[in-house]
């Protein structure tokens, strides 16, 4: 069974194009849609946090001065997940900061992952949820708290007990042997109404 690792991140803002960078990586490991091993780390990058963002995480900037320095832990969480397609709630956001912390240690450092979704699977599958933020959904599944929200580890569990939820929902919804990292891709880009025929030829195309 192929691992599929699911990472969150903690940063200084928004976008990594204004300047923020990563202050806390998480990745959870699941296989069989069970947590087989994790890696977490906070990161200096030499930005200051703002104070807003530090209420936010409750990471402070001294949390930050004595963390390991940003490459140093991006090349970790790379060989972590080295040949694993990644998923992430929101997952555009984590895949900016993945894509751009990766990007500064140079053209081979592996920032070209596959991302999968669940906030966007969760729009999909379950239009009755109201919301789609990450503790929303959790509530809604009566997903089992992690920790401290805002925690990248905290929320990296969430994500990860949603996407074994989403797997399950959509084997039994839809009848199928399993959900594969490739097919979340492309149900993440299906109109609700499309799904059903998605998941058919998704699974013609492999005989």
């Amino acid at each position: 069974m192929t691992r599929v690792g699911v990472i969150d991140f903690e940063t200084t803002g928004l976008s990594p194009t204004m300047g923020d960078r990563a202050t806390e990586i998480a990745i959870v490991v699941l296989e069989d849609g069970r947590p087989v091993d994790r890696f977490q780390s906070l990161m200096n990058a030499g930005v200051r946090i703002p104070a807003f963002i530090e209420q936010y995480t409750g990471i402070s900037n001294d949390m930050i001065r004595t963390a390991p320095p940003a490459a140093e832990v991006m090349s970790q969480a790379a060989r972590f997940v080295q040949g694993m397609p990644l998923v992430a709630h929101n997952a555009s956001f984590d895949q900016r900061f993945w894509a751009a912390e990766l990007g500064r240690l140079g053209p081979d450092s592996g920032a070209d992952h596959a991302f999968a979704c669940t906030m966007l699977l969760s729009r999909r599958l379950y239009p009755e949820a109201g919301s789609y933020r990450l503790q929303s959904l959790a509530a809604f599944h009566a997903l089992p708290p992690a920790g401290r929200a805002h925690r990248a580890m905290a929320d990296a569990e969430v994500a990860a007990a949603l996407l074994s939820r989403i797997q399950q929902d959509i084997r039994r919804q839809y009848q199928v042997d399993a959900a594969p990292h490739a097919l979340l891709v492309k149900l993440q880009r299906t109109q609700r109404k499309a799904l059903p025929k998605a998941i058919e030829a998704f699974f013609a195309s492999l005989n």
